[in-house]
């Protein structure tokens, strides 16, 4: 990465902002402690000044003046000065004069005095008066310059402190930034690969379980559905191609040798109406993949609602009960008690019309057929069960795929895409689909009932029998 680049960077800028936010809050933190301390040290030397006046004030004359000047003599750092005045003029003490600023009786105030000896310079200090029973004055002071060493010494702690956190924070912030930069790097040149086509490539991921390999994570997550969607979409296009070529391939010829053969209107239109029949096979299939695509992109949430499947079981029993009777196959029903669910009425019947019709189409003559809706506290089971070869085990997870045609129904009519409408209606409704062992064929649907349902949360199984 280029300097200029480095810097505009986003992480760069972003640590180095949290560098500046922690010195800022570092001079704060210390701003603080010093005023708190300060505040706390002057307070300590007002308590002291007003106890050490109340002290020299009660005792006698003649020990207030010993008193003073003890006081003076034993300040070995000269912080302390005091002062007893008698109409102005100094009694004892080291103060030169009286603080004009000063007034007896108030509190601890801030004001300048001087020393005997220095009376040229004005010292700071904290400051008290107090008017004796005798009417005379006692001042006592302490100098405000022992405050310096202790901000001092904060100040070069402060110093020490910050110098060294400021450079590792920059220094973090720069480690932080390159490796961002590195991570974004790989990940850049991964999508660069990805764009140009390899779509097995997927973002590099660590075990740091950080937000880049939670967001790596996800993107190939999305990469592994999106490559097996385009294989997918591959293999149908393959089987579309396949299955579409033979019944154009069967018209083509039809209607050559119409065109060379035929000797009269009947034989040609005869010719014409096979054609007709291809060709409606051929948009029989295109219109089934329209619907399944339809269907799996959820377009039809909107017809969505209550449906009663006892109800639609039992109406799709009795539409199909002349065809198994041309066919000598006995149907039954168990449906007598409403099972209420959420759902698309008109994708239900057809899912449950195609389960019918296979049935139909493996179920010899004699054989039987029986659907059968039961539920259990939330939720409910659809079977359909017939007497048929069923369907082995290792084609059970293929023949919900489109076109797959197992070996002993290839001569059978069909496009090899009903079970695969089935199943893009039955995962629309967030329902399940299972294909359920011999004797016999079994397929069974399964899902939550609908909140309305009279029987959701019941505890006991609900049937019962009709036969159309």
């Amino acid at each position: 990465m280029r300097p200029t680049e480095f810097l505009r960077s986003t992480t760069l800028r972003w640590s180095l902002g949290l560098a500046g936010a922690f010195a800022v809050s570092t001079l704060i933190s210390f701003g603080f402690i010093y005023w708190h301390a300060v505040t706390a040290i002057t307070a300590r030397i007002d308590s002291t000044l007003e106890e050490e006046a109340e002290l020299i004030a009660a005792a006698p004359p003649a020990q207030r003046l010993a008193a003073i000047e003890a006081r003076v003599h034993q300040d070995i750092y000269r912080n302390k000065l005091a002062g007893l005045f008698d109409a102005g003029r100094r009694l004892a003490g080291n103060l030169a004069e009286l603080p004009g600023e000063v007034v007896p009786g108030a509190t601890v105030r801030a004001g300048s005095v001087r020393r005997v000896g220095e009376p040229q310079h004005a010292l700071q200090a904290r400051v008290l008066a107090r008017r004796l029973p005798d009417g005379q004055v006692l001042v006592l002071a302490r100098m405000a310059d022992e405050l310096g060493p202790f901000a001092r010494t904060l100040e070069r702690a402060l110093v020490i402190a910050i110098f060294p956190a400021l450079g590792f924070a920059v220094l973090a912030a720069v480690f932080l930034s390159r490796r961002a930069q590195r991570r974004v790097g790989a990940v850049a040149a991964a999508a660069a690969r990805i764009v140009s086509g390899d779509l097995r490539e997927r973002l590099p991921t660590r075990d740091a379980m950080d937000a880049f390999d939670q967001l790596a994570r996800i993107v190939n997550a999305m990469l592994d559905e999106i490559e097996g969607l385009m294989g997918e979409l591959a293999q149908v296009g393959n089987d579309i191609a396949h299955d579409l070529r033979t019944p154009l391939t069967r018209v083509r010829a039809a209607l050559e040798r119409a065109r060379e053969n035929a000797g009269s209107l009947a034989e040609l239109q005869a010719a014409v109406d096979r054609a007709i029949v291809g060709l409606d096979k051929s948009l029989a299939i295109i219109t089934a993949l329209l619907r399944i695509a339809e269907i799996e992109h959820g377009r039809r949430f909107a017809g969505f609602g209550t449906v009663d499947l006892a109800d639609l079981l039992q109406e799709i029993a009795e539409l199909y009960a002349p065809m198994a009777e041309d066919k000598s196959v006995t149907l039954g029903c168990t449906a007598a008690v409403p099972v209420a669910v959420r759902g698309d009425r008109d994708l239900l019947f057809e899912a449950i019309a195609n389960l019918l019709d296979n049935a139909m189409k493996f179920t010899p003559g004699g054989g039987s057929i029986e659907l059968s809706v039961t539920a259990r506290d939330h939720g409910f089971t659809l079977r359909v069960a017939d007497t048929g070869p069923g369907i082995p085990e290792a084609e059970r997870g293929a023949v919900t795929r489109p076109f797959y045609r197992s070996d002993k129904s290839r001569n059978t009519p069909g496009s090899g895409l009903g079970l695969s409408l089935v199943a893009a209606i039955v995962k629309l409704h967030g329902f399940a689909l299972s294909i359920g062992a011999g004797p016999g064929g079994v397929v069974e649907l399964s899902g939550p009932l609908s909140p309305s349902s009279p029987l959701a949360g019941a505890g006991d199984r609900f049937d019962g029998s009709s036969s159309p």
